[in-house]
């Protein structure tokens, strides 16, 4: 059995093909629980984010869960094998562990170190977890992932700084426009990104902020946090006209902020004023063509992270101690799955022992009929404590050589001692 990982990422593929793999939060039950049910997926847990869209699973045999894993993307994008295929990357066993671990430490994101893909990473496991399509392996991967993940940023600098993509929009923006104060920004959407983006603003100071949320509660909430004003969809055309810079983070799956409504919004007495818009939504919210209005400048995530290039120095030096990190816990990883393979064989090994006992207790039941309840309980602890004292030392030993030629030999000497089959 195999640990499995596929996946497409902002460095294998480009934008335009990452917005067809991405799988929104309302579809993710739905997508997790039709991996599950193919025939060669014993167990799988789908992370898809901004920058990338990976589906880790626990198989019988490589080939056949990777012909099912890249089936199902053809079938999520709408995608032939030739135009997915030169995009896709693989790993399987410690290599995909060692994967997923530097994942969540935020080796392998657009913002190096950045801090957002940890929460998401949890919310991809807690997912596959209640569509019980995350068992006894995928649990053990990632709750270590989300330990590694943790040590990272406790133990290294790695999240010093720029640390999400949230946060890097909006330096982007700062450098791009200059001093934000009194620029009125309009952020439209307000979850986790819009409220990383809204709060970054906020304490960087000085920016009059818009909050445009589908939800008019939660946008409130948003706007009432960070000293802004929340904005109903039914006034985003006004909004959109009293901005001088847009940041669009919503779950829309459509892009929604077309050329028609921008152009629209700005015919009147702004229609000269420039606009700088950051769309750091995917799939993007923002049509194409809204680049090509006058006085208008719109960057997308690959102008993001070729803006984030640029500040990696003061975080790659803490890069090498994080890989030590991953190093340390995948280690750990294949000592803890190691170890369980050993654990049914101890279970049965104890079930057995455990039935013997018993046994010779109700042999001798007459022979102890003399005894008071107390002193009956005393030998049923006293029993058991042989037995326990008996089998701790190769209960131990068989979990310590787990996976080594010695542990299974020693495993074979145990099923034919105690004919455990």
């Amino acid at each position: 059995m195999s640990i499995l990982v596929i996946g497409v990422n902002h460095r294998s593929g480009p934008l335009s093909l990452l917005e067809r793999v991405t799988i929104s939060r309302d579809r993710l039950g739905k997508a997790i629980a039709g991996l599950a049910m193919r025939d060669n997926i014993r167990e799988a847990v789908v992370l898809s984010t901004c920058n990338r869209t990976e589906i880790y699973v626990v198989a019988e045999l490589f080939h056949g869960a990777y012909g099912d894993v890249r089936d199902f993307l053809c079938e999520l994008g709408d995608l032939t094998v030739d135009e997915l295929t030169p995009h896709l990357y693989s790993q399987h066993d410690s290599a995909a562990v060692a994967h997923l671990f530097e994942v969540a430490a935020g080796l392998d994101s657009a913002v190096l170190g950045e801090s957002e893909i940890l929460g998401q990473v949890r919310d991809a496991w807690e997912s596959a977890q209640h569509e019980g399509a995350a068992r006894s392996t995928l649990n053990l991967l990632f709750r270590l992932a989300i330990e590694t993940g943790k040590r990272a940023r406790s133990e290294t600098g790695i999240g010093r700084g720029t640390a999400s993509v949230s946060h890097a929009a909006v330096e982007m923006v700062t450098d791009v426009v200059g001093d934000i104060q009194g620029k009125r920004v309009l952020v439209v959407g307000a979850g986790t990104m819009g409220e990383g983006v809204a709060v970054a603003l906020h304490r960087a100071g000085g920016a009059d902020i818009l909050v445009a949320n589908r939800s008019p509660e939660r946008g409130s909430a948003l706007a009432e946090r960070v000293g802004g004003v929340a904005v109903g969809f039914d006034r985003l055309s006004e909004a959109i006209a009293a901005a001088d810079v847009i940041v669009a983070s919503t779950g829309a799956g459509e892009a929604f902020l077309t050329e028609e409504l921008i152009s629209a919004a700005r015919s009147g007495h702004r229609s000269t004023a420039s606009l700088h818009i950051v769309d750091i939504a995917v799939p993007r919210d923002v049509e194409p063509g809204v680049a090509t209005l006058p006085g208008i400048t719109v960057f997308d995530l690959d102008d993001l992270r070729d803006w984030a290039d640029r500040g990696l120095s003061h975080r790659a030096g803490e890069a090498e101690r994080v890989r030590a990190i991953v190093i340390e816990e995948v280690e750990n990883f294949v000592i803890e799955s190691t170890a369980r393979q050993a654990a049914p064989l101890v279970a049965s090994m104890r079930e057995t022992a455990g039935r013997v006992r018993a046994a010779e207790v109700i042999r001798f039941s007459n022979r102890l009929a003399g005894l008071s309840e107390a002193e009956r309980e005393s030998v049923e602890a006293l029993t058991r404590a042989i037995v326990a004292k008996l089998l701790h030392e190769p209960s131990v030993r068989l979990k310590a050589q787990a996976g080594t030629p010695m542990g299974e030999r020693n495993a074979a000497a145990v099923r034919d001692l105690f004919d455990l089959g």
